[in-house]
């Protein structure tokens, strides 16, 4: 990976610290988050300021640049791409390590006696900031809304913002019409007696609306916001988006912006840029509280008086990741036709492999091509993650010219990818050894299949939270004195983001995290990494389900897991006499459900040899 030479953008940066006219006083730290005004984990290059500044090219990460110092806090999955990508102007600061101070206590240790700290407040949360600002606060230091942003003013070569056409899903893939999903929410909206609800993170608008987009790579979602009322929808959106499609779909008449007076639902649209005043109007009108999610970006959400405002989670979030029956289905059929994909990817692999000639690219670009050709198919869910030995223990590891790797028969291969689909989002993990792997590759990858069965068939009952599980994952590694550096599953959208809150699986606990229910969709993902020699993830899509318990303790009722990645796990890398008889059955059921599934599809397309594969990995475990 190339290291980007900061020390230009940092003097420029330092420059306008000291005398931006937009300034009364000097600066004496400016904060550069990782997202954008939606509070995006994937962004689009135009919002890439972290980037820009640092060199560090992940999907999360904190930059703070002082007078003398510059630190970058991300967590374990890109510790080895962040100190590749940094030069030495950097710190990089390890969040999960205990000896790592968090980004208040660094600050309050190295600002001088009042300090000022800088940052564009419509790129940090309502609640990163009220919590930030108390913690300054508390050692006599200020944070500060710095507008025009400091590095948008010294990137001059920096992209345009996307103004990509729309995409609506009809019912067949969406189970419900954006009229009922806006019903839905006014109950919610009432029951808190708000007036109005702020709808801020693309992936919330998108599926209120029933609209999909790509202003941001493998992530199908558009830049808007929507203001919703009792009696209105103001959707604020670039109206060169809005084909004549997506206006029929809205009845929206985008030419005398007004709506059509014949539309129970009506809905309003507004210049993308013009929600700031048209909120600020708002607050005025409106008798009640207005609804606005600390997770909102802190520029809109000072605009409501605290008196005035609701700032629980917004109720979009957690609809969302409650899948109804025909996304369900739809995500079903989705993996079906992925894993189709993947099988011939792997029994092509397995016969080129040999011969010499394939990289971690060339083979992406070879899944890549193959999903294509699947029905429904729009596009990745993101960059494939190719890495082969080495690159392979760098969790989030992108290939590039510079470190493209040989896939040969020496080493492990870890491949994660995901397809984006009109009726469904996959991601799944394999790795795999072409040759003869080591005992100690063998004994690492048994642990880490021995934790993903024993999340995937666990039994909780109904209000247990994703970090309560998370160790049974886990314990197989720790056992023997090893363990991973991120999390175990997230949710996954339904033709949206591949990583999906609330809903997730982690050893850390945060603040907006919801108990697991019926008709959830996470992946099952651990791991283990050699840093420098290997890694290895084993990842599957799974479904909350209804549990058949033999009592049903105060009526609290059981979920368990029904996998959707139907993709054979690697039997050469098993070693059998770590697994109990439970774990070898569940790996034999699985790999027939694989077969019965997946196989059928395969013979209809004359697939044969994909389909020879398959038979062959699917055969039992001895």
């Amino acid at each position: 990976m190339s290291v980007k030479n900061s020390a230009g953008v940092l003097k420029q940066l330092r420059g306008l610290m000291k005398t931006a006219s937009c300034l009364s006083e000097p600066l004496h730290a400016y904060i550069i988050p990782s997202g954008d005004a939606h509070m995006s984990e994937y962004i689009a290059p135009c919002d890439e300021r972290r980037a820009f500044i640092s060199g560090f090219t992940g999907s999360a990460g904190t930059a703070i640049v002082t007078e003398t110092k510059a630190a970058l806090w991300t967590d374990g999955r890109y510790y080895l791409q962040a100190r590749t990508q940094m030069d030495d102007n950097w710190t990089l600061m390890k969040e999960g390590v205990a000896s790592t101070p968090t980004q208040g206590d660094w600050l309050c240790e190295v600002l001088p006696s009042g300090g000022r700290v800088g940052v564009d407040p419509y790129l940090l949360s309502a609640g990163a900031w009220e919590s930030l600002h108390q913690q300054l606060d508390l050692s006599s230091h200020a944070l500060v809304p710095v507008i025009p942003n400091f590095v948008d003013e010294i990137w001059d070569d920096r992209p345009p913002r996307p103004h990509k056409p729309l995409l609506h899903l009809p019912l067949e893939f969406t189970g419900k019409s954006w009229k009922e999903k806006v019903q839905a929410v006014r109950k919610k909206m009432t029951n808190k007696k708000t007036s109005a609800l702020v709808v801020s993170a693309l992936d919330e608008v998108a599926w209120l609306l029933n609209l999909r987009g790509s202003d941001i790579d493998f992530n199908p979602v558009f830049f808007a916001y929507v203001i919703l009322t009792h009696d209105s929808v103001l959707l604020f959106v670039d109206e060169s988006k809005l084909t004549k499609d997506v206006q029929r779909h809205l009845g929206v008449d985008v030419s005398a912006m007004e709506t059509n007076s014949l539309e129970e639902v009506k809905v309003t649209v507004l210049p993308y840029d013009s929600v700031h005043e048209e909120l600020k109007q708002l607050v005025c009108k409106l008798p009640e509280k207005l609804w606005i999610s600390d997770k909102c970006n802190f520029g809109l959400a000072n605009l409501v008086d605290k008196r005035k405002r609701v700032k629980d989670a917004n109720p979009i979030a957690l609809m969302k990741c409650v899948k109804n029956k025909t996304e369900i289905q739809g995500m079903r059929n989705a993996h079906i036709r992925d894993a189709t994909a993947l099988c011939e990817y792997f029994a092509w692999l397995e016969k080129e492999v040999p011969k010499g000639n394939l990289t971690e690219i060339s083979a992406a670009d070879e899944l890549q091509k193959l999903r294509e050709q699947q029905e429904l198919y729009v596009s990745l869910s993101f960059g494939t993650i190719s890495g082969v030995g080495p690159n392979g223990s760098i969790i989030h590891y992108s290939a590039t010219k510079e470190t493209d790797r040989p896939i040969t028969t020496d080493e492990l291969y870890l491949c994660d990818s995901g397809g984006q689909y009109k009726d469904g989002t996959t991601d799944v993990t394999r790795t795999v050894h072409f040759g003869t792997p080591s005992k100690y590759e063998q004994e690492c990858f048994t642990r880490v299949l021995k934790g993903h069965i024993s999340l995937g068939t666990a039994i909780l009952p109904n209000g247990v939270k994703g970090h309560a599980i998370d160790t049974l994952a886990r314990t197989a590694l720790w056992d023997v004195g090893l363990e991973y550096l991120h999390g175990t599953g997230h949710g996954v959208g339904a033709f949206l983001n591949v990583h999906e809150g609330p809903c997730s699986i982690s050893y850390r606990t945060r603040p907006d995290e919801v108990p697991l229910e019926l008709n959830m969709i996470l992946s099952d993902e651990p791991g283990f990494y050699e840093d420098g020699k290997f890694g290895i993830r084993i990842e599957n899509l799974m479904l909350a389900v209804k549990a058949n318990t033999k009592y049903n303790f105060k009526d609290k009722g059981f979920l368990t897991f029904e996998p959707l990645t139907l993709v054979p796990i690697q039997k050469k890398m098993i070693l059998p006499e770590l697994l109990t008889e439970k774990e070898v059955s569940w790996i034999n059921s699985y790999h027939q459900r694989c077969l019965d599934t997946v196989g059928p599809l395969l013979k209809q397309l004359g697939k044969r040899a994909a389909f020879q594969w398959l038979e062959r990995e699917t055969e039992p475990l001895g």
